[in-house]
């Protein structure tokens, strides 16, 4: 720092670099994170709405119904009875025990409180996974398109993150897992694997989930089992890989509350670990957060054994928005999509309808939809770089955040946009 001939220093604008900063000197890592670009979506939406244009929100997986009453009425009590301190950095008792015998029952598990650490949503879980088991040029098996944050932390922490594909079938999505076999090497330590899919709503065989389990024990991978959307289905029964004969020693489950219980501003979330890694993840708590909100997590007790009426309100909304988005969709020339079963996302192949605008690429598809008919959506590209040979152009519609009503009327504009 500079300083006048007084003696003092002189003052410097925020902003205005010195001689010492002129290059910002940000750690190297830094140039290797990455973020969640559903976000940047979400801000071009915004922007064109700002100048007065009607917005009809598909791009990001929130959801825009209200937590149910006795979560929020648990909340209140705790702030009420002075649950605003510090607490554990595993979490408090009573929700680890509740989370291991809900997600312990749920799954086939018998999990006791020590397998639990709370975190501020699930998003942490992945960061501190490859925090506590990968070392640097650790290769982190990822698939993609995929969440976008699996490569971000995998990089950002010093892992090499390897894209698996997924192969489109008659009924949906099917993971190459001929690729992935061909993508292991000495080096590899872990492979995330997301049953119900973010973005293509992916659902597993159990054919495919053996398949997977098989070749983590056979090559000794640690396995992050992102089951944000177990339980945000709309028949039948989700089932665990940590549930497979030799997994749950080698598997995390990230757990979340945003998703089934309409939190997802709340920031609470678990993992479902091996104790040994539990007390790991428990010490990076600490040191991270110190803990989860204390009255959310009282919030959270009450969400898993409270009364559930408010979460089933939630599931059947959202199936009726499912239904009607995919009703519309399927409508539209040159668009092909399956039906999925869980998750709130629809991810159809739009390469014909692009082809019958005469837009050559997704961003462009993207940009002129929202321009001209104000859809905002995200694309194939905002999950993952392309994998080689992939040829066929494919959309993400998040049906969580808006009403029947306007999944209707918006998609409706869209078809007459694409038929015009």
């Amino acid at each position: 720092m500079r300083y006048a001939h007084h003696g003092r220093p002189q003052p410097r604008t925020l902003g205005q670099p010195t001689r010492r900063d002129s290059a910002v000197p940000f750690a190297e890592r830094i140039n290797r994170l990455g973020t969640e670009t559903a976000f940047a979506v979400s801000l071009a939406a915004a922007a064109w709405g700002a100048q007065g244009h009607r917005i009809y929100p598909f791009h990001l997986g929130d959801i825009d119904l209200p937590t149910p009453a006795n979560i929020v009425a648990a909340m209140d009590k705790s702030i009420a009875d002075g649950k605003t301190g510090y607490c554990p950095g595993a979490g408090i008792t009573p929700l680890r025990e509740a989370l291991a015998s809900d997600i312990g029952g749920r799954r086939g598990l018998a999990l006791t409180p020590d397998n639990i650490t709370i975190h501020p949503g699930g998003k942490p879980v992945i960061t501190k996974f490859v925090q506590a088991l990968i070392e640097f040029g650790d290769e982190v098996l990822y698939p993609n398109p995929g969440y976008p944050i699996y490569e971000s932390q995998i990089e950002f922490i010093g892992g090499k993150p390897l894209a698996y594909r997924y192969l489109p079938t008659a009924t949906g999505f099917e993971i190459d897992l001929d690729q992935i076999r061909s993508l292991i090497t000495p080096a590899t330590k872990a492979i995330v694997y997301n049953n119900l899919q973010n973005p293509i709503s992916a659902e597993s065989t159990q054919a495919e989930m053996e398949a997977i389990a098989q070749i983590a024990i056979e090559h000794d991978l640690w396995v992050l089992a992102d089951e944000a959307y177990f339980e945000m289905r709309y028949s039948g029964t989700s089932s665990s890989i940590a549930s497979l004969p030799g997994m749950a020693e080698r598997t995390v489950i990230l757990y979340t509350f945003s998703k089934k219980f309409a939190m997802t501003g709340w920031r609470l979330g678990a993992a479902v670990a091996p104790t040994e890694l539990s007390s790991v993840f428990s010490k990076l708590n600490t040191n991270n957060e110190s803990c989860t909100t204390h009255f959310v997590q009282w919030a959270g007790v009450e969400a898993v054994l409270g009364d559930q009426t408010g979460v089933t309100a939630i599931r059947e909304t959202l199936r009726g928005r499912r239904d009607a988005a995919y009703d519309m969709l399927v409508s539209m020339p040159g668009v092909r999509l399956s039906k999925p079963n869980a998750t709130f996302y629809l991810f159809p192949d739009v390469t014909e309808a692009m082809a019958a605008k005469g837009i050559d690429s997704l961003p462009e598809f993207a940009d002129r939809a929202l321009k001209e008919t104000g859809v905002s959506f995200c694309t194939r590209l905002h999950f993952g770089r392309p994998q080689p040979g992939e040829d066929r152009k494919y959309v993400r519609f998040a049906y969580s955040g808006l009403p029947e009503s306007d999944i209707r009327e918006g998609l409706g504009i869209l078809k007459q946009w694409i038929e015009a």
